[in-house]
């Protein structure tokens, strides 16, 4: 099914089950909005794909359903499912200390650090004082421990107030340096997640693209800070292609920049070398590597599923992902502390838990988490969204590559 909208030369593609037609109504209003480029969006209800759409301005008529676009941080929570599959296996305890399953880590004052905190981004290591060279995130360069030598001589840095800080992309290195001394078969968390969890699933979720799996990459781009300042002026009648108008965005600039000042990254190198601007992580060598908090690339399709199978307790269709035990476990003990700009709960297995706006007094906090009430997961920079709903049985994934930073 298509449907095309001539004066913005936008193509909607997909379906949506009976009762979920609203939902591709309010997909194609965004669409033809809002500073879209190409985005996908699916949906599962009760294990039922209820929602599969994709839609893509004209000049990348290439793009579908099955196209690959890095999700940022959106990838955090496939980390979370890696580090619970341990778990799963009675493997790992997440009130345990890192340094008993990984005994080096422990040198220069982190040898008290628990798996529950490293996953709660109270590691310490918002940043780290060297950048990574790509070539040593490649999988096999990765088990060298070329990564893992960098951590265990880094020490702990703690932003003033809170212990908790944002690990936007080191919380992953970290992980994944933790899961391949458990795994017993020493596999990084790339592989663990195409063998065990994409391949069974047949979903498309990677950390660590493949050489014949580069073609089917989409590119990000992130909306020029200028277009959106500029669009956010015009009142909503006027065909604003920002959500909020110039007073909110400010407002929110107001928050984010000291917040960002105050931060223990302030001053660090790039995460990684050469790294200028984001679009460094279209670069291929990027791509290949595994930076699982910053660089999984994945499809709207792909999430959702996974989503899904989260959402149903750690089972799909007869075959069981995750134990009772470690599901829970990886939902448990969620504590609230300030990150930054906002409030965030995360439970001791790192994903996030999503509860009612009434609940925060912020604006930010508010918006956080307003409609993703009962929600687990996280989100990515610019707009994707990996998040389950057990109550209801809901898994939602959505893929944009145009980000948008502004609008939160």
């Amino acid at each position: 099914m298509m449907s095309k909208n001539p004066a913005n030369q936008i193509r909607i593609q997909g379906t949506v089950a009976p009762g979920f037609e609203s939902v591709k109504t309010l997909y194609t209003r965004n669409m033809q909005t809002l500073a879209e480029r190409d985005t996908q969006l699916c949906v599962y209800h009760q294990g039922e794909k209820v929602v599969d759409l994709w839609a893509s301005t004209d000049a990348n008529a290439d793009f579908s359903a099955d196209s690959l676009i890095n999700v940022f941080s959106s990838g955090k929570s496939l980390e979370a499912l890696a580090m619970a599959s341990l778990v799963s296996k009675g493997l790992l305890d997440y009130q345990a200390k890192v340094a008993d399953y990984w005994p080096e880590f422990g040198a220069n004052g982190k040898s008290d650090l628990t798996v529950a905190e490293l996953m709660r981004h109270e590691a310490g290591l918002a940043a780290l004082n060297v950048s990574i060279k790509a070539d040593d995130l490649l999988t096999a360069n990765i088990k060298q421990n070329k990564i893992g030598r960098i951590i265990e001589d880094h020490g702990q840095t703690f932003r003033a107030g809170s212990t908790r800080e944002y690990h936007a992309v080191t919380r992953g290195w970290i992980v994944n340096e933790v899961f391949r001394r458990v795994d017993p078969a020493g596999r990084t968390i790339g592989e663990f997640l195409r063998e065990d969890i994409s391949q069974p699933l047949g979903v498309d979720a990677f950390i660590g693209v493949r050489q014949e799996e580069l073609s089917r990459r989409v590119k990000v781009s992130v909306l020029n800070m200028r277009f959106q300042l500029k669009e956010s002026l015009k009142p909503k009648f006027l065909n604003r292609k920002m959500e909020h108008n110039i007073f909110q965005t400010l407002q929110r600039l107001v928050q984010i920049i000291p917040a960002m000042r105050r931060g223990t990254g302030r001053g660090a190198p790039p995460p990684f070398a050469g790294m200028d601007r984001i679009a460094f992580f279209n670069e291929p060598a990027i791509a290949m590597g595994e930076t699982p908090s910053a660089n999984a690339n994945c499809s709207a399709r792909g999430l959702a599923k996974i989503a899904a199978m989260l959402a149903g307790g750690g089972q799909w269709e007869g075959t069981r992902y995750l134990t009772e035990q470690a599901w829970q476990a990886l939902h448990g003990d969620p504590i609230e502390a300030q990150m930054g700009i906002t409030a965030t709960t995360f439970t001791q297995g790192g994903v996030a838990r999503f509860a009612r706006p009434e609940q925060y007094n912020a604006k930010l906090d508010h918006a956080l988490n307003i409609g993703r009430e009962g929600f687990y997961g996280w989100m990515g920079l610019g707009g994707s969204i990996f998040q389950w709903h057990p109550q209801a049985n809901i898994g939602f994934g959505y893929v944009p590559t145009s980000l948008n930073v502004l609008d939160l």
